[in-house]
């Protein structure tokens, strides 16, 4: 039988223990503020982002975009069809897997705003608690599962109604952002950093026996 003493250091145990729970238990603001300071520290590194707009008809189109400096490459997929942009800022690679040619332009400004967008969409992780009503859906030993709803308050037509935010645990990197839009469904995901140069330049020797046409004026 338990004796009094022993339950007293019991309940003191157990009491210390939901306190330590208490302070390491993280709530979804937090999360969602500690996510975008993280994400802050790397502003003006090589960024890589991949988004997923899956549609009627067409299905599902999906674009790789990484950046490093004034260079990008956007690697857009939908069915089993595949292009490939390259991007210095002066000069333009397209790669096209149907007709298996690269056909080199100077750029416009259409693949500009292309670089552009690429940072815009992982600019839909910042600020996601203005305007939106937060709660933690799902928790596993590797993320947190967080449901936007947009607040009553928040009269702006053009955000969601909702959006799905997976955190991950450790580093609060985002892991992936889910929202419908307009008919189709938009999925943010496999955001990395630490990019080079490397990895957005134009190289032959990836495509070999690949006909290459020179537009360039």
């Amino acid at each position: 039988m338990i004796n009094s003493v022993k339950m007293k250091k019991l309940a003191c145990f157990v009491s210390l223990l939901l306190t330590a729970a208490a302070v390491l238990a993280q709530t979804p603001h937090q999360i969602l503020t500690r996510m975008e300071e993280e994400m802050g520290k790397h502003q003006g590194e090589g960024m890589a982002i991949t988004v997923d707009l899956k549609m009627p008809v067409l299905g599902t189109i999906s674009t790789r975009t990484i950046t490093c400096g004034e260079k990008m490459r956007m690697e857009t997929s939908v069915r089993k069809n595949k292009v490939v942009v390259w991007s210095d800022g002066k000069t333009n690679w397209t790669y096209n897997a149907k007709t298996n040619e690269v056909e080199i332009k100077n750029s416009s400004r259409e693949s500009k705003s292309k670089k552009k967008r690429g940072s815009d969409d992982a600019k839909m992780f910042t600020g996601i608690t203005d305007g939106y009503d937060v709660s933690i859906q799902k928790e596993t030993a590797d993320a947190w599962y967080i449901l936007c709803t947009k607040s009553k308050d928040n009269k702006d037509e053009d955000d969601p109604k909702t959006m799905d935010v997976v955190v991950a645990k450790g580093t609060f990197y985002p892991k992936s952002l889910s929202t419908k839009m307009s008919g189709m469904t938009m999925t943010l995901r496999d955001i990395s950093y630490g990019i080079t140069e490397e990895q957005v330049s134009f190289r032959p020797e990836e495509f070999p026996g690949v006909r290459i046409v020179d537009k360039r004026e």
